[in-house]
């Protein structure tokens, strides 16, 4: 099973150190190497080129930054997994390293496979 997991934080954390820069590093290349991490990424704040687009009535399209944003997305990952659990217990090693900040994880739809609702 394949899941998308975002993580979230408050903008006011400042990032990582060094130190859990390289630990994170280490947690990427062992996850890679066992095939359970298939692709990573950091996202830029929204004020560095972001734009918030809706299609209700109508589109409109907005730039950043939003100020009544209290948590930004600061990165994604695309994860394979057993079970939800082992998916679970995937992220929850991310934030260990991470720190303070939230990840929703949800189910990637496989080929054939129905949206439930």
């Amino acid at each position: 099973m394949k899941f998308l997991s975002v993580y979230t934080t408050d903008p006011k954390n400042g990032g990582m150190g060094p130190e859990a820069q390289a630990e994170m590093g280490k947690l990427m290349a062992e996850t890679k190497k066992a095939g359970t991490l298939f692709l990573t990424g950091g996202i830029l704040p929204v004020a560095k080129g972001g734009a918030r687009v809706r299609a209700i009535g109508g589109r409109t399209t907005m730039d950043g930054p939003f100020t009544e944003t209290k948590e930004i997305v600061g990165g994604f990952a695309i994860l394979e997994a057993k079970s939800r659990e082992d998916a679970i217990g995937m992220v929850e090693r991310f934030l260990e390293i991470a720190g303070d900040g939230e990840c929703q994880m949800q189910r990637i739809m496989e080929p054939g496979e129905g949206q439930a609702n």
